[in-house]
């Protein structure tokens, strides 16, 4: 089974997606599942894992209605208040539907980078490591430190970093965030998604050439069990198409690949 582990729905009129505007129009529309279905089918990808793009419950009631509504999702990363006093209930609540698979605060649109080591979202964290449920860090490199400081205070989380937590590439820049990155594999239960990084390049002039020591360096830190392929559709539109996307990372790793370790990347 190949599996797309990072993709986005939204539908414009629900109103709270914070960062949606009319000066970026590619993204100011809906996105739904009749609009992925073709690329899913022209990839061989059978399935894909929802992720929440707006930091309210609303988003999560959303996202939970269409996985119940079209089988090819496997599950939903939704969004609750991690720090709330009322989370632990919430939680309860939540994991009670089989599609809510994960959790993902939006690190990177929290104005203080040190939100993930707050006592209170800490404390949510430990709840969260204790069910063995899944988190996603939503991340630039600007976050890494405080990454590395939860993930030692909540040594049994299972989480996976996002986008390979977003590095300067248009930049070219790879310290400190390989290092960073380095520190962060160490951690067992930890994943990373080669996503998300195109939208992070140059995105009238990017090239796969561009991505490679980010896509290469995060392999071989986290090897091929800890690797998790995502699209990042419809995000990835800002800078290139699905096929693109896909395309890209298949130049990059082709030659470093075989059967077993691809299957792992998509699987």
């Amino acid at each position: 089974m190949r599996i797309d582990g990072h993709q986005h729905f939204w539908k414009a009129d629900r109103g709270d997606y914070h960062w949606m505007s009319p000066a970026v129009p590619v993204l100011c529309r809906d996105y739904l599942p009749t609009d992925l279905l073709p690329h899913l089918v022209k990839h061989d990808i059978t399935r894909t894992i929802l992720v929440q793009a707006a930091q309210t419950v609303a988003e999560t009631d959303y996202l939970l209605a269409l996985a119940a509504q079209n089988t090819f999702i496997a599950g939903v990363v939704g969004w609750l208040d991690m720090d709330s006093v009322n989370f632990p209930r919430q939680f309860e609540l939540y994991r009670e539907n089989p599609n809510f698979i994960g959790l993902r605060p939006m690190l990177q649109d929290i104005p203080d980078p040190a939100w993930i080591i707050r006592p209170q979202v800490l404390k949510s964290l430990q709840l969260v490591a204790d069910a063995d449920f899944p988190f996603e860090f939503l991340t630039y490199t600007r976050h890494l430190p405080y990454v590395l400081q939860a993930l030692e205070s909540v040594s049994s989380l299972r989480a996976v970093i996002d986008h390979v937590s977003k590095p300067e590439i248009k930049e070219h820049r790879l310290e400190p965030w390989k290092q960073l990155m380095a520190q962060a594999a160490q951690h067992a239960n930890l994943y990373c998604k080669l996503s998300g990084m195109i939208t992070e390049a140059d995105h009238e002039r990017w090239s796969v050439e561009d991505l490679r020591p980010y896509i290469e360096h995060a392999v071989d830190c986290f090897g091929w069990n800890r690797i998790i392929f995502g699209s990042d559709w419809p995000v990835c539109l800002l800078a290139g198409t699905y096929d693109q996307v896909i395309e890209a990372l298949m130049e990059v790793l082709r030659s470093r690949m075989d059967a077993t370790s691809e299957a792992r990347l998509f699987g």
